[in-house]
């Protein structure tokens, strides 16, 4: 038998939907993929180049199980420029893909009967993960006519003597929300009184529209910054999802937990990746601002078509490339369909396109439209579901 703490946690949604997605277009179908949480521009080259390199030099051993130290340095210089905030490579872990920094990070922080507060709706490996630590998952209400920002009342509403950490995502994934300094400022204030740990996943931080800058809730004091978990990586920004580098940086104490943890599972991240990723931070800047302005006119474009559809109401994302309307009209509307997940299906199965239902974040009758695709397969995808809706 399998164990318990296996049991108790399902499938990432959107990996299932993206894997039924795949299965379709395997089969000759032509469908227009809203569900994939990464970006659809390529790898920069001059990062793919620095990888080629790397093989053809035969970098291919292990490296430093907490990562290369040119690439923590790079890190930190990184960190320096965007933040302000000054970090010893000694303060960084390099592991492979943010996802697993966040595991690494619940796994050191999290014991058996601690909850940890996630803003809802949440991206959906939160719960799970914090689950495999022992600890419970507290939901935070955020609502959509406050732009699904985290409002500082139902947080601290939500604080008992059990509470260990939040995990603030921003911006949010799968909402695009975002928090400026006013707003963000008494959410630390109140994690920092009462000794809350931050787990902040900032890895869609280079992907703010409308002129926002990002601001990290490390800035926010000297004791705010030594209980928050930063963590990032190549994945959204750099178009490098499939060369698995996410990064840490933190206290020592949290960062040699994590370094432990790491040395007896995945060791370090690969050679190749961490060579490309090196090239990428420091040589790139110009090619991803040139990438957001083109997601900034996707997201405008798919928001208005949204709007547009009967039953429909969309808030419009602040950052990253995903938008999470609510569909409760127009499912109040339709006949055999009860919900985000059924709708999923019914638009998968009648229109050929893919989407995340809401269920999977925490936000029933809500669909995950994820809009790293051109323009024109945008307009495609709304125009199908328009005439799959007319039809049902």
């Amino acid at each position: 038998m399998i164990s318990e703490r296996v049991k108790q946690i399902g499938m990432s949604a959107t990996l299932r939907v993206a894997a039924l997605a795949g299965e379709l277009k395997r089969q000759g179908r032509d469908v227009i993929d809203f569900s994939a949480g990464q970006p659809d521009f390529p790898t920069p080259d001059e990062a793919k180049l620095a990888g080629v390199r790397a093989i053809e030099e035969n970098h291919t051993r292990y490296t430093a199980n907490s990562g290369m130290l040119e690439l923590r340095e790079a890190i930190v210089q990184r960190i320096r420029r965007d933040h302000e905030l000054d970090y010893d490579p000694g303060q960084v872990l390099v592991s492979p893909g943010a996802k697993a920094s966040l595991y690494f990070a619940c796994m050191t922080l999290v014991d058996p009967g601690d909850e940890v507060l996630v803003p809802s709706p949440y991206w959906v490996s939160y719960p799970e993960q914090i689950r495999l630590a022992g600890g419970t998952p507290v939901f935070v209400p955020c609502r959509g006519e406050d732009g699904f920002r985290l409002d500082p009342e139902r947080l601290a509403a939500a604080i008992t003597t059990k509470t260990k950490a939040l995990i603030l995502n921003d911006p949010s994934n799968p909402t695009g929300a975002s928090h400026s300094r006013e707003k963000l400022r008494p959410i630390a204030e109140l994690c920092d009184r009462h000794g809350l740990w931050i787990i902040a996943d900032e890895i869609y931080s280079r992907l703010l529209y409308d002129d926002r800058k990002f601001v990290s809730v490390a800035t926010l004091g000297d004791s705010i910054r030594e209980r928050t978990v930063m963590i990032n990586g190549m994945s959204k920004a750099w178009s490098m999802t499939g060369w698995r580098v996410g990064w840490t940086a933190a206290s020592p104490t949290v960062i040699d937990g994590m370094a432990k943890l790491q040395s007896h599972s995945t060791s370090n991240v690969t050679t190749i990746s961490q060579i490309a990723s090196m090239e990428a931070l420091n040589r790139c800047d110009a090619e991803v601002a040139r990438r957001v302005e083109a997601f900034e006119r996707r997201r405008d474009r798919i928001v208005e078509r949204l709007r547009g559809i009967s039953g429909v109401r969309c808030t419009v994302p602040e950052g990253a490339f995903y938008v999470l309307p609510d569909w409760s009209g127009r499912i109040e509307a339709m006949g055999g369909i009860g919900d985000g997940v059924e709708l999923a299906e019914f638009l998968l199965r009648e229109a050929l396109v893919a989407t995340v239902p809401g269920e999977a974040f925490g936000a029933p009758r809500h669909l995950r439209l994820s809009y790293p695709v051109p323009i024109e397969r945008v307009d495609e995808g709304v125009d199908r579901i328009e005439r799959a809706l007319a039809k049902g």
